[in-house]
């Protein structure tokens, strides 16, 4: 589908807008939830619902909820695979503001791994495939008949109640991966219910009477189940988990599931050329490398002093201000030394 040059522009604001409200209610979320825990409140992680009486948390909500219509309207102007990438901005304001206002401190390696995450995800903006044209309700309904999407859409609905009624109850508070796979499965459905929604809207200014139609109502609602369990359980892992480590997993498979969803419903890969689906798995690999360096190694304080004692500098300084690093002898080859010396000796 050729994306028209405004409507792509329109569509690229209105995503980057929503990363910068979406990665600020993280903020907002997290600061309403440790100050109920300062109360000694029951905390969400535990099944307690007192942020409902928080104003943070409220602010947090809304400025999701602003970040959240700025992406739907994403949705409605440019493709899927063009909007969900750019979701990685919220990565990095998220990690910018949690350092100032919840002192949670990145390290080299986070650093680098949101950097990766970034970088991986504008070459997937690059090499994004293009939808197939679905222009009204109709079409989409037609999209939404097909086997292959039906398949999928069995296969989130299974897998995220037993994620929920199995899994979430014995294993949510011990692994961050329980709450957000949760949250991005159904996300993947939330976004397809986005997207046939803002088609309707568009369809609606148009002149066509899509408030009779059955579709529209259903998407409607089945956004609204979507939007209310990953709420929920974003919540949860907000509580127990760092920010600055839940965001940029939640974005990775959120991403992963909308890109797998988009390219079961709209057929995306079909047209795709070599070097386009190439440039694709590259990014998407990129962005798991970061988010890699960002999970396994955020307990790891980086500094000189963690170096290896070898590598450690020389305190006396050689002449135009230069520092020598000295190798510390080795105690086997001390030893051999010794020991040569002791038969020479006898």
């Amino acid at each position: 589908m050729e994306v028209n040059r405004l409507d792509f522009y329109i569509g690229l604001s209105l995503a980057v807008s929503s990363s910068v409200f979406i990665g600020s209610s993280f903020i907002l979320k997290k600061k309403g939830l440790l100050r109920l825990a300062s109360k000694g409140s029951t905390r969400a992680g535990q099944g307690g619902y007192a942020y409902l009486k928080e104003w943070l948390w409220w602010a947090g909500l809304i400025s999701m909820g602003v970040g959240e219509a700025a992406n739907f309207a994403a949705y409605a102007f440019a493709p899927a695979t063009l909007v969900t990438p750019l979701g990685a901005l919220s990565v990095l304001v998220s990690a910018v503001l949690s350092s100032y206002f919840l002192n949670e401190r990145l390290n080299v390696h986070g650093k680098i791994g949101c950097l990766l995450s970034i970088l991986g995800s504008t070459v997937m903006v690059i090499h994004a495939p293009q939808e197939e044209e679905v222009a009204s309700l109709s079409a989409m309904a037609e999209k939404l008949k097909d086997p292959g999407f039906i398949v999928f859409a069995v296969c989130v609905v299974g897998s995220s109640l037993v994620l929920i009624f199995a899994v979430a109850p014995h294993f949510g508070q011990k692994n961050v991966l329980v709450y957000i796979l949760i949250c991005s499965v159904i996300g993947s459905l939330s976004v397809s219910c986005v997207k046939g929604l803002g088609i309707g809207i568009k369809e609606l200014f148009s002149g066509t009477a899509v408030l009779k139609d059955p579709l529209f109502w259903a998407l409607l609602i089945c956004l609204a189940i979507c939007v209310s369990i990953q709420i929920s359980y974003l919540n949860k892992a907000l509580d127990i988990y760092n920010t600055s480590i839940v965001t940029p997993i939640y974005y990775v498979f959120f991403t992963t599931s909308v890109m797998a969803c988009s390219a079961i419903l709209f057929k995306e890969w079909l047209k795709m050329t070599i070097d386009g689906i190439v440039g694709t798995i590259s990014g998407f690999l990129t962005i798991i490398l970061g988010i890699f360096l960002l999970h396994a190694f955020k307990d790891i304080t980086f500094s000189l002093d963690s170096l290896p004692l070898y590598l450690r500098k020389d305190p006396h300084w050689f002449a135009g201000g230069q520092q020598a690093y000295m190798a510390l002898p080795d105690n086997d080859v001390q030893a051999d030394d010794m020991r040569k010396s002791a038969r020479g000796g006898n």
